[in-house]
């Protein structure tokens, strides 16, 4: 009533008394209904609307009887206040009926819960069925419900039902008020089935209508071009609509599913870049709200993208996004001209381009940047506008604007930021969430499942399996949820990487990427997991850096077409994100031709960094793409320039890895710290399962591959990041490494097969630091029980040796070393590989690499032969043996053959253990090859195991000692004999078999091949500066030096070793053959050579018989018995033998209880002869003169053919019993040819000190000591061998004969021994060859001749053989030839020789007068009686008058001679004979002148004794004697009256020629000749005087003084000589002037 007055004072009071009940809750339904007519009848006259307000508020607020109309009508009445003029008025109305209109629905919630107890049966709703069908709703909710219906309507411009009254309504207040319900009471929606048909068929039909002018709308479009006017989309109504659309998708999704699509298919449009930007704005605001809510998104993607024929909304959104997102970067929005792209360059020029300068930032201080992302010329700073994880909108509550607001540059495309990262995040914390849920209920149900509870396990199997369906439906939509957004998401993370400057922005579009590749991961969906991975990959990598693996993979491809844009500024080089970047770090590509520097910048560090961090804890998800990211951090660390330090560590290079790479001090803090991560990346590889493991190491090898290509050709720096890497990771999963080494190792025996020298190194050193790791990693079991993990480690070190580079097997060869020092005692089955991987060291491979591995083995010999088995010592000796055949290092060749000798000593001292160890393992070998039915094979088989060791042992030697280099067969020749002496004992004795054929005779067959088929090339120089003696200058040379050790040491065993071989069986054969040796070295073409065999024949030669049992000694056998080469006695070793077979049981075999097998003497008498045969031979084949002779024609030695001859008494004396005359014939045949060899004019300095000593050589000494040993011989022998003598003599005679005749030597041409330069020897002249001076030889035999026809002159067969006649033959040579002779003595000699022998020779001569064996001889006695005494030869001109007197008187001796021994004996001479003698006495008297004297010695010239003796001897003869027959006196007087004659004629023709020469002087012979004349005459009356008067015919006498008239003639001659001998010859005639007798006494005066 009050109220009604309508005075505003009594209304003020009365509403607030009415206010005041209210409040007390005294109101009543009817007067409530009072009230608000009241109320309605003041808000008409527009009276205290404020209180108006307030009133109602309190009424319907207080309690709950306002209903129906009088509630309808109340609400109507705030709503017209809402619409008054009144600013106050028409805010306060709003908020009442916002108030009202919730007040209205909690009555309504209220009601619900008071009745909530009471079960109703819901009625179901008809579809279609009526608007006003309220009335199964109570009576709250049927308020709600009519006065949510009559908002719809109102909306929609319709007519309320139930609000009636209303004049004038808004849309957007309309939708701000439908929005709030919606949005505050969703329950009473959902759980009312006529709220719920409301929603679909009001609210979501009205959205849609009015939503159609934004989608129709496009910006830019001129309206000419549609045929009707499209109505302009009007901001506060848009953003109503979708603050509603947000609330229904939010709340009701469940009950509005195809409208809902048709809501997100909207809002995707209005994402469109021809939208108005602030539409874009309010849509992306909108999106945002649903990307922060996972579950929502969950249901979009099970309703719509996993049902057929379904819009992929889920897809479709996340596309728009990322569409929009680019959008952004290619249309500057309008309206704000910063960004327009003029202005645009030119602004950034102004305020951005100070921090591009990377220096600036932090040191300007002042200037700072904004975070924002650039791209291609487009600058959009990011705002930030929200908390993570909450959708926080700026313009969707922007309630009060009318007119769309201009949006800040940046505001959207920072919403949509935030959208992708709220996405990811949502999707993966739920899925990842849930994915943890099933695993560990998997493993509780299988834990359960395992545990043994009979009971339970149907149960469990059957939760587990509806787990399983659970799992496979949760994982289907999980699969379907990542697979419908990666796409979108991926291209627009990648895009805002590219484009992001902010440290923080950058960080977070990484952690999304590396949080869906990790779920990719997880869920196994390898294209999208390797897709995000490759994002990161490139973001990491400089912009077009070329990195195959990323640009092939499929996701790379997707991403870049459908988001690549094209036309764009082509000027650009790179995308412009890099000029906001600090650039980091400039380096080289890592490409095979790298082109200029590449640089990185902080925000590659950054990708690299979630790089190493995606691998670090998500490595068990990576799998395949293990590749991507060990490829990219491969390129990432070779432009940064780590390198790989030791264990595979990345270390920063050096400052010296070249100018290209520059790094910033910023980034060199960093590298530790990358290369920290990247190490504890590999080290984290432990923790992955054995599959992941696998994948890593897969990816690592390919990597490898990769970088091994790349290295191909050239000899740049090779990556070496993947090498390295696979060291690491095999080190830390070093406790399972059998599951990893095959693929391991056999990738890096690759790489350590590359051409390219670091990246074969590294490949080395990976492969070798594993090695010795996984040697020295504590195993479980340890390797010492687990042999077959120990083979599998030391193989990959066998397998290197595959590999030819020297490097390589250098970095193995250290490996072994060191595994040698660090586990050489516990190696055990590994030896033969290690063993294996020395001795696989070829010849051509180096020094260094061979001196290394030699080191080894030296190591193994030195320390540890006794800890490997037995059975690989074998190998040892192989080995070293091997070493020494390598030629690139003489010392380590002889050095290994001192570890052979090494190693035999071991053998010696070890011989015990080894030989049981050796059976052991032979008789489990033999078990196993008679299993398996195969014969066991080794080499030197039948042999015991032991002694096969040794054979293996020699034979080694025996290799060597045919090695090329000359020093190498001396120390193996010298170590191989010696080893064979000292240790040969400990042989089996069959054993001794083998060594002697297959050994000692194989051995000297190669050398004696080698030695004749040697290089005759002279060698300059042995390497660097040595020279070589001119003995060994020759290959040939050399060679022949190892002939003779080896030859020598092989006779020397046959001597020392003799007691053991003769026993054999074949002796006689292996004899045989070792002759057959000797004599092929002795025939070989080499002085050194020849002469060792023959040194060895006298070796063997000197062999005594093994002793007899007659003589044996008593004492105990081990001392005594003659084993040479025994180290002390044995009975004396610290160690006393206990071998089965032991030394000393060998030894008194062949001299204790039995006595030793007696060789039966014909044995020994046919080793003997084969000797003397091979003797022969030798001989007979030496010494025969070559037919045709160059320079190189060879000649044997003097030394050789002395010791040849030498051989021969020895060897007599062994078979003198069988030695015939065939025999001896042989032997002269060899003497002879021996005797005949000349010497080169280079040796004759040293074998004859010089010529004019008549000294004998050692050769001829020789061969004299053999024929006297020879005529001893036969002086004490059997009658039968006295028949031998004349061959003596023969053979004696001949070398007479030298004297004057030297042999000739085939055809070969020699100079006299006189005539050899040898004073001034020139190296290398062609040696001329040197008859030797054979005077003194020839006259020695000829005193042994004397000797023995003295001694044997009355033998029969001298006698019958006529060797008086030869001996007389020889001599007459020298003596015809006297002056003549080479040497002077000669002559002498042989007169007195021939005196000699005449003395004993003439009486048997006449004893055997009679039988006529001597017939022959006198003649040739003559002849050589003429020959001397009247020689052709002339005395030469120094002949001094004293020695010519002494040659005169030997004349005279042999004139006396005949006179003597001859001419007494007349009557038991031939006649012939005596009248040659009287011939020769005959002209000696007269014809003995000599011509070319000086005058002054002329008297004594004339041989004035010899001719008076032969006067004598002549007239002796012929008067003295009475004359036998007349036919002798006749000669006489003959020879008398002839020489008288000739006289005569003499003097006449002087005495002619003297007067017609007047005063000349007369030629000097006639000088001489008269004067001799002269002289005879006067020798010739002395003659006659001392004859018996009787004897001298008168005729004679007449004769004699018939010359006296001449003579008288000559006195007037000039020369004074010829008148001294005038007057000499004149005196004699006064003994006729005495008148005869008779005359006397007639006429007596």
């Amino acid at each position: 009533m009050g109220c009604g007055t309508k005075e505003p004072k009594i209304t003020q009071l009365c509403l607030a008394a009415i206010q005041r009940l209210m409040s007390h809750e005294v109101v009543s339904e009817t007067a409530a209904g009072n009230i608000i007519n009241m109320l309605w009848q003041l808000m008409e006259n527009s009276l205290e609307e404020l209180k108006l307000l307030q009133t109602v508020l309190v009424l319907l607020t207080t309690n709950t009887v306002v209903h129906d109309e009088a509630l309808s009508k109340a609400i109507v009445l705030c709503f017209r206040l809402h619409f008054t003029k009144d600013n106050i008025t028409n805010n306060t109305a709003a908020a009442t009926v916002r108030q009202v209109v919730t007040v209205v629905f909690e009555r309504m919630v209220a009601e619900d819960e008071r009745h909530r107890d009471i079960i109703e049966q819901p009625i179901l709703v008809q579809g279609n069925s009526n608007r006003r069908s309220v009335s199964t709703l109570k009576p709250c909710a049927k308020d709600a419900y009519m006065l949510f219906q009559d908002l719809c309507q109102l909306v929609n411009a319709d007519a309320p039902y139930w609000l009636v009254g209303m004049t004038e309504m808004t849309r957007t207040f309309g939708l701000e008020l439908l929005e709030s319900v919606l949005n505050d009471f969703p329950q009473v929606f959902l759980q009312h089935q006529e709220f719920s048909f409301l929603l679909k068929e009001r609210v979501c039909p009205l959205v849609i209508k009015l939503f159609s002018p934004n989608i129709k709308f496009r910006q830019g479009s001129s309206t000419s071009s549609s045929p009707a006017p499209v109505e302009k989309p009007y901001f506060p109504i848009c953003m109503r609509l979708l603050r509603v659309v947000s609330v229904l998708i939010k709340q009701f999704y469940s009950l509005l599913v195809t409208e809902c699509e048709i809501f997100l298919s909207l809002l995707v449009k209005f994402l469109d870049a021809d939208k108005p930007q602030w539409l874009r704005a309010v849509a992306v605001e909108s999106i945002h709200r649903f990307c922060v809510q996972p579950q929502l998104l969950r249901s979009f993607c099970q309703s719509y993208d996993m049902k057929q024929h379904s819009t992929k909304v889920f897809r479709d959104i996340v596309n728009a996004l990322g569409s929009f997102i680019q959008s952004l970067f290619l249309v500057p929005p309008t309206g704000n001209p910063a960004t327009s792209n003029q202005a645009g360059n030119n602004n950034l020029g102004g305020s951005v381009s100070a921090p591009a300068n990377s220096g600036m930032v932090g040191i300007g201080g002042g200037v700072t940047l904004l975070p924002a992302f650039e791209y291609r010329g487009t600058w959009i700073p990011i705002l930030t506008i929200t908390v993570q994880g909450s959708a926080k909108a700026t313009y969707l509550e922007m309630l009060d604007k009318v007119e769309p607001p201009t949006i800040p540059e940046g505001y959207a495309m920072s919403v949509a930021f935030h959208c992708l990262l709220d996405l990811v995040r949502g999707i993966t914390s739920m899925i990842e969430g849930e994915l943890g849920e099933v695993e560990t209920e998997c493993q509780t149900t299988t834990e359960e499942a395992s545990s043994p509870t009979q009971s339970s396990e149907q149960q469990d199997l059957q939760s587990t399996s509806d787990q399983m369906d659970k799992e496979i439906v949760s994982r289907a939509v999980w699969e379907e949820m990542v697979n419908a957004c990666w796409c979108g998401l991926l291209a627009a993370l990648s895009l805002l990487l590219d484009a992001s400057t902010d440290e923080a922005a950058t960080e977070n579009i990484l952690k999304a990427e590396l949080t869906m590749a990790a779920l990719c991961g997880r869920l196994g969906l390898v294209t999208s997991r390797d897709a995000f991975i490759t994002a990161i990959c490139k973001g990491s990598l400089p912009p077009h850096y070329a990195l195959t693996v990323l640009n092939t993979t499929t996701a790379a491809t997707l991403s870049n077409k459908s988001y690549s844009v094209q036309g764009q500024s082509v000027m650009m080089i790179s995308p412009s994100s890099e000029s906001h970047q600090q650039v980091v770090a400039v380096g080289q590509p890592l490409a095979v031709q790298p082109q200029g520097t590449v640089m990185l910048t902080s925000k590659n560090i950054q990708c690299m960094r979630t790089l190493l961090n995606l691998a670090h804890c998500h490595g068990a998800v990576l799998g395949t793409s293990w590749q991507l990211v060990l490829a990219t951090l491969q390129h990432l660390v070779w432009i940064l320039g780590l390198k790989p330090s030791s264990g595979g560590a990345l270390k920063p290079g050096r400052a010296v890895e070249g100018p290209s790479t520059v790094l910033t001090t910023a980034v060199m803090t960093d590298l530790p710290v990358i290369s920290n991560i990247l190490s504890r990346l590999f080290e984290s590889s432990q923790y992955l399962d054995d599959v992941s493991l696998h994948h890593l190491i897969n990816a690592l090898c390919s990597l490898s591959l990769e970088a091994m290509d790349m290295a191909y050709g050239n000899n740049k720096e090779p990556s070496l990041f993947a090498v390295a890497k696979l060291l690491e990771t095999g080190l830390v999963n070093m406790h399972r490494i059998e599951i990893l080494w095959r693929p391991l190792t056999g990738h890096l025996l690759e790489v350590c097969q590359h051409p390219n020298s670091r990246m074969r190194e590294w490949g080395a050193e990976a492969l070798t630091s594993l090695i010795k790791a996984g040697l020295t990693f504590n195993h479980d079991p340890p390797l010492s029980q687990n042999q077959r993990l120990q083979l599998l480690l030391l193989n990959p070190l066998k397998e290197m040796s595959n590999i030819n580079h020297p490097d390589i097997r250098l970095k193995q060869l250290e490996c072994v070393l060191q595994i040698l020092q660090s586990q050489g005692d516990s190696l055990g089955p590994g030896w033969p590989l290690v063993l294996g991987v020395m001795g696989a060291i070829r010849n051509d491979q180096g020094e260094s690499l061979i001196r290394t591995a030699f080191q080894c083995l030296q190591l193994v010999v030195t320390d540890f032969l006794p800890t490997m088995p037995c059975t690989c010592l074998q190998i040892v000796v192989d080995v070293a043996g091997s070493f020494g055949l390598h030629n690139q290092e003489l010392n380590i060749s002889l050095t290994s053959i001192g570890l052979l000798w090494n190693i035999s000593d071991y053998f010696f001292q070890r011989g015990e253990t080894i030989e049981k160890e050796l059976n052991k393992e032979e008789a489990a070998q033999q078990k196993q090859a008679e299993e398996k039915g195969v014969v066991l094979n080794r080499p030197f088989h039948p042999a015991p195991p032991f002694d096969c060791l040794w054979l293996c042992l020699y034979a080694k030697l025996g290799e060597l000692c045919v090695d090329p280099r000359p020093a190498v067969r001396k120390s193996a020749g010298q170590t191989l004999f010696s080893t064979i002496g000292a240790h040969g004992t400990l042989l089996q004795h069959s054993t001794w078999h083998t060594v002697i054929w297959k050994v000692l005779f194989h051995l000297l067959d190669r050398v004696r091949e080698s030695s004749t088929t040697a290089d005759k090339e002279k060698i300059e120089s042995g390497g660097g500066n040595i020279l070589i003696h001119h003995s060994r200058d020759t290959a040939e040379k050399q060679w022949a030096e190892t002939w003779v050790l080896t030859l020598a040491g092989v006779a020397r065993i046959f001597n020392t070793r003799r007691y053991l071989l003769q026993p054999l069986g074949d002796f006689s054969r292996a004899w045989d053959v070792l002759l057959d040796h000797i004599q092929s070295a002795a025939l070989s073409k080499n002085n050194e050579v020849s002469l060792a065999a023959l040194k060895s024949f006298q070796e063997i030669l000197q062999i005594v018989s093994p002793v007899r049992d007659s003589d044996k000694p008593e004492t105990p056998p081990v001392v005594n018995v003659p084993v040479p080469v025994l180290i002390g006695p044995i009975s004396g070793m610290s160690r006393p033998f206990v071998r089965t077979d032991s030394i000393g049981e060998r030894l008194g075999r062949y001299s204790s209880s039995e006595p030793p097998i007696v060789t039966d003497e014909l044995e020994d008498l046919n080793l003997w002869w084969a000797a003397w045969n091979t003797w022969y031979r030798i001989g007979s084949e030496s010494t025969k003169p070559p037919v045709t002779f160059d320079k190189l024609t060879f000649i044997p030695s003097q030394p050789f053919l002395t010791a040849l001859i030498q051989i021969f008494p020895a060897l007599y004396q062994h078979i003198k019993t069988g030695f015939n005359m065939d025999d001896l014939q042989k032997l002269g045949v060899i003497l002879h040819s021996a005797i005949s060899v000349p010497i080169s004019s280079d040796a004759s300095p040293f074998i004859l000190p010089s010529y004019t000593e008549a000294v004998l050589t050692s050769l001829q000494e020789a061969v004299l000591t053999a024929l006297d040993v020879l005529q001893k011989a036969i002086c004490v022998g059997p009658e039968n061998m006295q028949i031998m003598y004349p061959a003596i003599f023969d053979q004696l005679l001949a070398f007479v004969e030298f004297s004057c005749k030297p042999p000739q030597y085939g055809q070969l041409e020699t100079k006299h021994i006189a005539n050899a330069k040898y004073n001034q020897i020139q190296l290398f002249a062609p040696a001329e060859w040197v008859a030797l001076n054979y005077v003194p030889f020839a006259e020695r035999s000829l005193e042994v001749v004397v000797d023995l026809y003295q001694k044997t002159a009355c033998h029969k067969a001298v006698v019958n053989e006529k060797v008086l006649q030869y001996i007389i033959k020889t001599l007459r040579v020298p003596l015809s030839l006297k002056y003549s002779c080479p040497s002077e003595s000669t002559w002498k000699l042989a007169v007195s020789s021939l005196l000699k022998v005449l003395s004993i020779g003439l009486p048997v001569a006449r004893q055997h007068a009679s039988s006529g064996k001597f017939d022959s001889m006198w003649p040739e006695l003559a002849n050589t009686f003429e020959d001397f005494l009247f020689t052709k030869s002339i005395p030469p001109d120094n002949l001094s008058i004293q020695e010519f007197q002494r040659n005169e008187n030997i004349d005279v001796e042999v004139v006396q001679l005949i006179s003597n021994e001859i001419l007494p004996y007349a009557n038991f001479i031939p006649k012939e004979f005596v009248g040659q003698i009287m011939t020769m006495l005959n002209k000696g008297s007269i014809h003995s002148q000599s011509s070319s004297f000086t005058e002054a010695e002329i008297d004594i010239r004339l041989r004035e004794e010899f001719s008076k003796m032969c006067f004598e001897t002549l007239l002796q003869f012929s008067f003295s004697n009475k004359v036998t027959t007349p036919q002798e006196g006749y000669i006489s007087r003959m020879a008398l009256s002839v020489l008288l004659k000739r006289s005569q004629d003499v003097l006449h023709r002087y005495i002619e020629d003297e007067r017609l020469s007047g005063k000349c002087p007369l030629p000097r012979q006639q000088v001489t000749e008269i004067i001799f004349v002269l002289k005879a005459v006067s020798t010739l009356i002395d003659s006659l005087k001392k004859t018996q008067p009787e004897n001298v015919d008168g005729n004679t006498w007449a004769q004699v003084i018939a010359l006296y008239p001449t003579l008288v003639e000559c006195i007037t001659c000039s020369s004074s000589e010829v008148c001294s001998a005038l007057k000499e010859a004149l005196v004699p005639f006064k003994d006729f002037m005495q008148p005869p007798a008779s005359r006397v006494q007639n006429g007596e005066s």
